[in-house]
């Protein structure tokens, strides 16, 4: 997002809470990420989209029911098929991020697959990862995606922030180095890729997490087709 240009999410915590209340486990970190990314993209101001990309009506509904009973059922209801999402314009880039979620999943189910695309469409969002999924810290999207997508998680021996780290997966895959600086030590946005993600208040403000310079999400999609392999 650019200085000047208005948020296209709004996090409204009180559609987190109402899920979270009638969740059959209120302390379950995927049940929480659940809540988090629909409260996330719930906007009343607009034709209400599927909240997570990935997931039609039908899908949507058998998650929001399933993690949520009745509560879900009617945020559910509420959906407007076809209904554009604010990131409908990035959806090569989450098909991206998707399969390399669903290749490092610990469990094959269709909850996993929910969860890789929540993930997925978290990591579009305009805030650090775990404010995007609606977590109450790093320490639990780290022990979310370590139960959920092991080996990938492991893979992240330097702690870098998980939204960089996804997308230098991706370049890593696609032979592609868009990073200016020979490593990430010498490297003048370390502090971007690597840095403390204090928390925000996002129903106060939503904020911008800042792209490196050097690399990051922005430069990355590339010309078309550079992740489609």
């Amino acid at each position: 997002m650019q200085p000047g240009t208005a948020s296209q999410y709004s996090f409204d915590p009180t559609v987190g809470d109402f899920l979270l209340e009638h969740a059959a486990n209120q302390n379950d970190p995927v049940t929480v990420a659940f809540a988090g990314i629909i409260a996330v993209r719930w906007r009343t101001d607009r034709p209400i989209p599927v909240p997570i990309l990935g997931l039609n009506t039908n899908s949507f509904a058998r998650l929001a029911s399933r993690y949520f009973g009745d509560a879900g059922r009617m945020l559910a209801a509420r959906v407007v098929p076809g209904a554009r999402h604010p990131a409908d314009d990035r959806r090569r880039e989450f098909l991206d991020l998707l399969r390399l979620l669903l290749e490092y999943r610990t469990t094959i189910s269709e909850e996993t697959e929910w969860l890789a695309c929540a993930i997925a469409t978290g990591s579009l969002g305009e805030n650090h990862l775990w404010q995007d999924l609606g977590l109450p810290s790093r320490k639990e999207l780290s022990r979310l995606l370590l139960e959920n997508f092991t080996a990938l998680a492991a893979m992240n021996v330097t702690d870098m922030r998980w939204k960089k780290f996804f997308y230098k997966q991706l370049c890593d895959r696609a032979g592609v180095n868009l990073c200016k600086a020979p490593s990430c030590s010498e490297c003048v946005d370390y502090d971007l890729c690597f840095g403390p993600e204090d928390r925000v208040d996002l129903a106060a403000a939503p904020a911008t997490i800042g792209i490196p310079t050097s690399c990051g999400p922005l430069q990355m999609i590339g010309p078309p087709g550079i992740f489609d392999s």
